[in-house]
Parts: structure tokens; C-alpha cells; sequence
């Protein structure tokens, strides 16, 4: 069996698809990964044979229209806004990417092309080739509203394949744990979420809890100085009102922002700061205080660790009041950015044994989820191989 793995936007998007393409290849299966340039060396890194479909950045997708124009971002406005203009500029990445897949699958033709959540080129090259789709989910968040956006972006992509909107999948695998699935969600095969990320030599530090009670917090990857709306200052400013907590703080950000989340949070003693493994670090934290990101999000679901989420968007805070309402975590309003709320929420959780009861529920939910292994043998079957 052939199987072309269809992924991009960021690092996450890669490492989310990987154990699954890693299953179908160790099954004796030919796997190959595709993804904007940018990300090759996260694919590169999962030990999947990589293929560029764009030379063109993420950020770019996301601040121009086709034409080259600039767009205003949605900050602010409605979720339903917010929902059309994610659909979007997917869209516009799927549309710069097909020519390229085209043009690879002339010559490699897949049994079975598996995408990502907004993976829509996947969609449509499924449909191009006459074979089965599958949509892998990438988190626990819910991403219904945003296909609608992606489908008016690509009209013109759909009308040559007689289409009026984005076809559905042959088959959805999703990684949401049971106790957080909307009930109106769509039928699913589910699967485990297995964390995938970028590692570095380890360090006693990063699996051995000290005598500090221990506080990871991370505003995700893309994080600027300069950009990221507002996620620096979220970062620095959490790490200053977790100062009182008497707690070892760890502040997972990209290598470029150590110098600058030292010299803002200088006065804050027992600080590490820096890229590190999520997957190795986490399970020796008491809490995950983060943005709202749904690979964050599901790395503190499966160890099991609460967690205080400050959604950076409000695209991201259903499913944080989700986690909320299960009991797993705190959830303050999107942005929030009182003096003091994050401080609170986190002296909240750690003071309450509920939350961490409730966090290792959800891991095990998790942990009794069909496997990655399990579900090769269902895309063999809808491969028909």
C-alpha cells in the first residue's frame, strides 16, 4: 500500500500526523509525508521521506490574499469571522500546494491519501485521483465552523472537479478523548494521541521532578518578540505572577526568545527557559499553563497534568471549556490579561487534589484509545490493498 500523508501550517501539524504515517510505515507499508518548505525538518526529523509543495511561508498565507494583497487579521471579531478567515487562508495554502502534489502523484500515485484537520489539499487531490480521503485530526479542537471558509476560498479549485464545496473524508480518525467529544460531533474512528515533537540530547532536568513543586508554561511555537499577538507578553507576564508559588517555573519557547524571557522575568528565581520536549517534560509538572493550543492542550491531557488555559483566540476556547467543564483544568477568558488572573487560577489548581484527579481520568481515557498500530488494518481495508 501506498500512502501519502498531507500536512502543513506549522511543526505541530507535522508531528500530529507522524506517529500514524510511522505505524503504516514500520507495517511494511510506502509512506510519504508532504508539507509547506518551512516544515521539512520537522518531517525530516520523524524519520518520514519528505516532499515540498510550497516554497511560500505560513505567515504569508495568513496576511495576503491570492493576488499578493494584504489582509486584516480577525482580532477581535466574532467567532464566525475568526472560523472564515482560518478557512481561508488554509484554502489559499491548499491552492499553492496542488499543482506541486499533482505534478508528485503523477508519478507516485497513492491507494490512500490521509490530511490533516485543514489539510484541504488532501480533499481535492483525493477527489483528482479517485481515491480514498482520510482526515486525521491534528487536536481536540472542534474545526466544523472553518471548512465552510476553506470551501469559498477554493471555489474556484472545486468548480474544475465538478464540486460545489470540499468533499468529505472516506474516513475520520479522531484523536479527541471520549469525555471531551461534542455529542453533535461527526462520526469518527477514534485514535490515541501519540505526542510528536522536535528533541534535543536530554538532560536529568527534563524527567526528574526536584523538591519544587513544578509549573511548565508555553505560548506554543510561534511565538515572536515582535508578533505572535500578544503570546510574549502572556508568556513573561504568567511567569512573573507564578513567582509567588514558590514552584520551579519551566517556560517551553523557541531557542531565539531565551534571552529576552530572562531579561523580562529576571527577578524570578528557579526558571529554565527554552525549547524542550513536551512529551518528556511534561509528566513531571504539577501544572500546564498555556494558550490554549490544541497540541499543548492534549500533550497535558495525556499526562495527565492540569492544567490553567488563557485562550489566545476564540477559536480555541470551546474546547478549553470543555476541558474546563470535565474538571481537568482552569479556563479564564480569551486574552485575559488582568493582573494577577493567571496567578490566581494556578494557586487555585494546585491547592484543589480535584484537578489532578480529574486530569488522570482523562489520561486514561486516553490511554484506552485504539492505538496508531490499531488502525493501520482499517486503512489497509479502506485502501482495499
Amino acid at each position: 500500500m501506498r500512502v501519502l500523508f498531507v500536512t502543513g501550517g506549522g511543526q505541530a501539524t507535522v508531528f500530529a500526523l507522524a506517529p500514524l504515517a510511522t505505524a503504516v510505515r514500520a507495517a511494511g507499508h510506502q509512506v510519504f509525508m508532504a508539507a509547506n518548505h518551512e516544515v521539512m525538518p520537522a518531517v525530516t526529523a520523524s524519520a518520514l521521506p519528505a516532499v515540498p509543495v510550497t516554497e511560500s511561508p505560513l505567515r504569508h498565507f495568513i496576511s495576503h490574499d491570492r493576488k499578493g494583497r494584504p489582509v486584516d487579521l480577525p482580532l477581535g471579531r466574532p467567532v464566525a469571522e475568526q472560523a472564515e478567515f482560518t478557512g481561508r487562508w488554509f484554502g489559499r495554502m491548499a491552492a499553492e500546494s496542488l499543482p506541486l502534489l499533482r505534478d508528485f502523484t503523477a508519478r507516485w500515485r497513492p491507494d490512500l491519501v490521509v490530511g490533516g484537520t485543514s489539510t484541504y489539499a488532501a480533499a481535492l487531490l483525493a477527489r483528482h485521483l479517485g481515491v480514498p480521503y482520510v482526515r486525521l485530526a491534528w487536536d481536540a479542537i472542534d474545526a466544523r465552523r472553518v471548512h465552510p471558509g476553506a470551501s469559498r476560498e477554493l471555489a474556484p479549485e472545486l468548480a474544475l472537479l465538478g464540486l460545489d464545496e470540499l468533499p468529505g473524508p472516506d474516513l475520520f480518525i479522531d484523536v479527541c478523548p471520549p469525555g471531551l467529544r461534542p455529542r453533535e460531533a461527526a462520526p469518527a474512528e477514534p485514535m490515541r494521541f501519540v505526542l510528536g515533537n522536535l528533541h534535543r540530547v536530554l538532560e536529568p532536568w527534563m524527567y526528574t521532578r526536584g523538591e519544587h513543586r513544578r509549573i511548565c508554561v508555553t505560548a506554543g511555537s510561534q511565538v515572536t518578540r515582535a508578533g505572535g499577538h500578544g503570546l510574549f507578553a502572556f508568556l513573561t507576564r504568567t511567569v512573573r505572577e507564578l513567582a509567588p508559588l514558590d514552584a520551579e517555573v519551566l517556560v517551553a519557547a523557541p531557542q531565539a526568545l531565551i534571552d529576552d524571557v530572562r531579561s523580562e522575568c529576571r527577578d524570578v528565581g528557579r526558571l529554565r527557559v527554552g525549547w524542550m520536549p513536551l512529551d518528556v517534560v511534561a509528566p513531571t509538572c504539577d501544572l500546564l499553563v498555556h494558550h490554549g493550543g490544541g497540541v499543548t492542550s492534549l500533550t497535558g491531557m495525556c499526562a495527565g497534568v492540569p492544567q490553567v488555559v488563557v485562550p489566545g483566540a476564540d477559536m480555541l476556547a470551546d474546547a478549553a471549556r470543555l476541558l474546563a467543564a470535565y474538571g481537568a483544568a482552569v479556563t479564564l477568558p480569551t486574552g485575559d490579561d488582568r493582573p494577577g488572573a493567571v496567578g490566581e487560577a494556578a494557586r487555585q489548581v494546585l491547592s484543589d487534589r480535584g484537578h489532578a484527579a480529574r486530569a488522570g481520568e482523562l489520561r486514561a481515557e486516553i490511554e484506552a484509545m485504539p492505538t496508531p498500530h490499531d488502525l493501520v488494518a482499517v486503512l489497509e481495508k479502506l485502501a482495499r490493498v
